[in-house]
């Protein structure tokens, strides 16, 4: 017995493959990452020496407001630099959002901020003073200058994509006030 194939259902099929073999890779989910420095630290102008001090109370205040302003995000990821005041900001979030927290180097930002650039999802990273403007620029966004001393309202949000990266500055909790 002889199969009969239509010459039409045998151009369609062919059709049908060669758009199946260079179809579009899929769209990746986009990549958002929120970054602040830590919260206030407890030893904040009195220059006791301590390196690793914990938060003050205005500190476990800030961290409870950014874990409060997050929480509907969508956070696949957090990160923290290896310190006291770092992990005891993130904490709140990642307890909110029923995550880990995960450690990263800062004296490595160039490839963490490779590591954050080829990993869709939705991230927030926790650093410091210097660091966090640091990896803002690593990543392609705007620092918006140095943070200074006592500031600790800054919220950075990049949105990477394939247009670029955007940068939003957002201010929560206590504002800072520079004095000048």
């Amino acid at each position: 017995m002889r199969l009969r194939v239509p010459l039409l259902g045998l151009v369609f099929t062919g059709l049908l493959l060669s758009v199946l073999a260079f179809r579009p890779e899929p769209v990746q989910e986009g990549t958002l990452i929120f970054l602040v420095r830590h919260a206030e630290r407890a030893d904040d102008g009195l220059m006791t020496g301590e390196e690793d001090p914990h938060l003050s109370e205005a500190g476990y205040g800030r961290a409870e407001e950014l874990a409060t302003l997050l929480l509907d995000v969508g956070l696949t990821t957090i990160h923290s630099s290896d310190y006291i005041r770092t992990r005891e900001t993130a904490a709140p979030t990642a307890d909110a959002a029923g995550l880990d927290v995960r450690i990263y180097n800062v004296r490595a930002l160039e490839d963490f901020a490779r590591e954050l650039q080829a990993t869709p999802g939705r991230h927030l990273v926790v650093g410091h003073s210097n660091s966090t403007p640091e990896l803002v620029a690593a990543l392609g966004g705007d620092p918006h200058g140095e943070i200074q001393a006592m500031e600790y309202d800054r919220l950075y949000l990049l949105s990477i994509g394939p247009d670029g990266v955007d940068t939003v500055l957002l201010r929560f909790g206590e504002p800072f006030a520079d004095g000048s």
